[in-house]
């Protein structure tokens, strides 16, 4: 048996694919290499280039390699496109989400793992952030997650077929052992754009909001190593081929960081004390998202060993040097 990864080769859909590897699975990658770098794809893992939406493809690469799992991270993700092009995110990230899911069922596949995302609380007042906070989605990309969510529960309902949805908090940090990180040439991540401006890629960056009821005033978000989020996709993977019943699970630490906490970090481990512009806050923005994760740890058997914000930032510091490397003159 086998396990398809679609978005395998793009940043976490990636590290997933590490993951299985170095669990013994064999594992196949669809990709349509949109955002995603076929360099990012190891062996033995075999990538197939094409659109997951593709009903005859994924057909076809189920049956030959008899695959039982599909882990589902392709999606369009920047939440202000989303607002600019709703229609573009609802085909690609909910209609074409329904039709993987239909083949995948018609295939006989029973696990499915979906990447979801804390987009789906909305602007939630509550702290931390229980699956049992609101659904309040403010924008396309939120509500084109969350559409998925209700797909699979309605699916798993009506057919032999079961799914573990992972709500993401802020994914951080690249592969410990330096064979992966975020390489999206333009991502916003926070920890991303301060170690491209530790190594002169902007010159400067800026923070947005110093007025938040926060110990700083800047916002606090929870960041979860992305190599601790796929130890919990793990866990999902064996939890459904173990009998576990369909669930929803945040993925965080718990606790979080302020944008200035997070700055510093950077500075003190590039050794670069780089400018920082002062901005106001942006229409949305909330003071705090941290969350609540103690159902994957309880139900999925999820253990974190990774949190550590110096070394999620040394991680993608050496990482963006890496990528330099692989790709002179690659631009943000």
């Amino acid at each position: 048996m086998s396990v398809l990864v679609t978005g395998g080769a793009g940043y976490i859909g990636g590290h997933m694919t590490l993951g299985l590897m170095d669990a013994g699975e064999k594992v196949i990658v669809l990709d349509d290499l949109s955002t995603g770098y076929d360099w990012a794809v190891l062996e033995p893992a075999r990538l197939v280039v094409g659109d997951m939406g593709d009903a005859d493809l994924v057909a076809r690469l189920i049956e030959e390699h008899e695959v039982d799992a599909i882990a589902h991270f392709a999606a369009k993700i920047v939440v202000p496109d989303s607002v600019v092009d709703p229609l573009g995110y609802y085909l690609n990230n909910t209609s074409k989400a329904r039709t993987l899911i239909e083949t995948a069922i018609k295939g006989g596949v029973k696990h499915f793992i979906f990447s979801s995302t804390a987009a789906v609380y909305g602007e939630t007042s509550s702290e931390p952030v229980s699956e049992e906070t609101p659904l309040a989605p403010i924008s396309p990309y939120g509500r084109s997650k969350l559409m998925v969510e209700w797909i699979l529960e309605d699916a798993s309902r009506a057919f032999d077929f079961r799914y573990v949805a992972l709500r993401y908090f802020n994914v951080a940090g690249a592969d410990p052992q330096g064979r992966l990180g975020q390489s999206t040439p333009k991502a916003t991540h926070l920890i991303k754009r301060g170690v491209q401006t530790a190594l002169g890629m902007y010159p400067s960056m800026e923070i947005f909001g110093q007025d938040f009821p926060t110990r700083d005033g800047t916002g606090v978000r929870d960041y979860i190593q992305v190599s601790d989020l796929i130890d919990a996709h793990m866990s999902a993977l064996g939890y459904l081929r173990a009998g576990g019943e369909s669930i929803v699970c945040n993925c965080g630490y718990g606790h979080g960081e302020t944008v200035k906490e997070v700055i510093d970090v950077v500075k003190r481990v590039s050794g670069v004390d780089f400018k920082v512009i002062l901005s106001p806050r942006r229409a949305g923005d909330a003071a705090a998202v941290v969350a609540r994760a103690d159902r994957a740890k309880r139900v999925l058997g999820w253990k974190p060993t990774r949190d550590n914000l110096d070394a999620i930032v040394r991680q993608a510091l050496d990482w963006e040097r890496r990528l330099h490397n692989r790709l002179p003159g690659h631009k943000p």
